[in-house]
């Protein structure tokens, strides 16, 4: 690592702090704020440190050392800051960085519970068959009311108009404006970033926005959306808004998603390998696409990974419910979008927004991986709505979590131990979230049983 070039880019911003991020379980960004002075001088050393205890809080937290391959008495990690990852915070007055960090145990190996390292492990999967997978993440959002009462319903902020949606207006242009200075915000502050972002629309929920990312490297985009989550909750802060990446944020309204294109070079030509003879996809796209189909069930607690995920997951909403495929279906789970043969690509609609973006993707190309060295065959791809078809997704993450469980493929590309220690973390979040009394039970029970 070049101390040399942190310096020229701290000197050309005049830096005075820096913001050292590393996700967790969650996607949360967690770490350290150091002067820029001290940053510098630790460069190359194992100085910056954390508990290795950051990578099984759970979303709450919390804690979960029970069934943890990490103990209460597990030591310290290091960081090492990714200086491809160094960016400008541009919502802070003062000039001040933030880099993204991969973990090290003081031996020097990699962390293998982080979930940046086990994308990274995933992509050398590919890198060891001369492939390189391309992803673009497409990411829903809602901006909501400021709410200070965690049991009152969320309510859409008021608009330019001075006025609040009522009922969703999708890709409704004058509906997309109402929200102009907070997404020009998002712009600019993205910008600042290097963020590569692509358009904007309004959706099908009021106040529900999706924003594009270009097609790119899976680590790369990866730490974009990582990023990103924080910028669009920035820039709502800014106009006295909140903006909220959760799954089903409202009873009766859309949930948000993070539909994830993925298609595959080859390392040496650059061809598109899923692009067959003529129009036709090719073995390889056919054998991604069964993967998909096979493991994504095990894979759910990684695409939908909180309790909340799986309201949006019910039929006719816009969410998926199977593992069907269809040609530029959009009520399949997997789509392949109508397009030039030299893009052809395949789209899994499955995710949440609410999905740690690293996790999501290795998972989502651990299954296309899978599916492509075992050489398997997708169904048909089916004709109307994929609503005629069985719900065969897991319906809650108790019955993600016991899919995994039994995936030992999946479980193997990912890494035995992190599988082990996200397990913990999700059993950890649901033991605390049955013990929630929530509000419909009490309109309903509290006088009527």
């Amino acid at each position: 690592m070049s101390i040399a070039k942190f310096e020229e880019w701290f000197a050309k911003h005049n830096i005075d702090e820096i913001e050292c991020l590393v996700p967790d379980p969650a996607g949360t960004p967690r770490g350290k704020i150091l002067p820029a002075k001290k940053f510098l001088k630790g460069i190359g050393s194992t100085s910056m440190r954390l508990p290795e205890d950051i990578f099984i809080l759970t979303v709450t937290g919390k804690y979960s050392w029970q069934d943890s391959p990490v103990s209460d008495a597990s030591g310290d990690v290091y960081l090492v800051p990714d200086i491809n990852s160094l960016k400008l915070v541009p919502w802070h007055v003062n000039p001040t960085a933030q880099v993204i960090c991969d973990a090290h145990y003081l031996n020097g190996d990699p962390v293998d519970i982080s979930p940046r390292y086990v994308l990274k492990q995933v992509l050398q999967l590919y890198a060891e068959q001369g492939w390189k997978p391309v992803v673009a993440p497409e990411l829903e959002f809602y901006l909501v009311k400021k709410n200070l009462d965690a049991d009152y319903p969320l309510e859409a902020p008021i608009g330019t108009s001075g006025r609040a949606e009522k009922v969703g207006q999708a890709y409704g242009i004058d509906a997309a404006n109402e929200f102009d200075p907070i997404v020009e915000d998002i712009y600019d502050f993205c910008e600042a970033q290097e963020i590569d972002i692509d358009t904007i629309s309004h959706e099908s929920g009021p106040a529900q926005l999706e924003i594009n990312f270009n097609h790119g490297d899976p680590l790369e985009l990866a730490d974009q959306v990582f990023l990103f989550k924080r910028t669009v909750r920035q820039a709502a802060l800014k106009h006295d808004v909140y903006a909220t990446f959760m799954a089903k944020p409202h009873q009766d309204e859309p949930g948000s998603s993070m539909h994830l294109h993925q298609s595959l070079l080859d390392v040496e030509t650059g061809k598109n390998l899923f692009k067959g003879r003529g129009k036709k996809p090719s073995k390889l796209f056919m054998a991604h696409v069964a993967g998909l189909q096979r493991y994504l069930p095990a894979a759910m607690g990684f695409c939908a990974p909180n309790v909340n995920s799986y309201r949006r997951l019910v039929p006719n909403s816009d969410a998926p419910t199977n593992t069907h495929w269809g040609i530029d279906n959009r009520t399949a789970p997997l789509r392949m979008p109508n397009s030039d043969p030299q893009n052809t690509r395949i789209e899994n609609r499955v995710p949440g927004a609410d999905a740690n973006p690293y996790l999501c993707i290795a998972a989502s190309l651990a299954c296309g991986y899978l599916g492509m060295m075992e050489k398997l065959e997708p169904s048909a791809p089916i004709e109307g709505s994929a609503y005629r078809y069985a719900h065969s997704l897991p319906i809650n993450l108790d019955d993600a979590m016991n899919k995994l469980n039994y995936s030992k493929p999946l479980k193997t590309v990912l890494g035995q131990r992190f599988v082990e220690a996200f397990m913990a973390v999700k059993e950890e979040e649901q033991v605390q979230y049955r013990k929630v009394i929530s509000s419909w039970e009490r309109e309903f029970l509290l006088l009527n049983v």
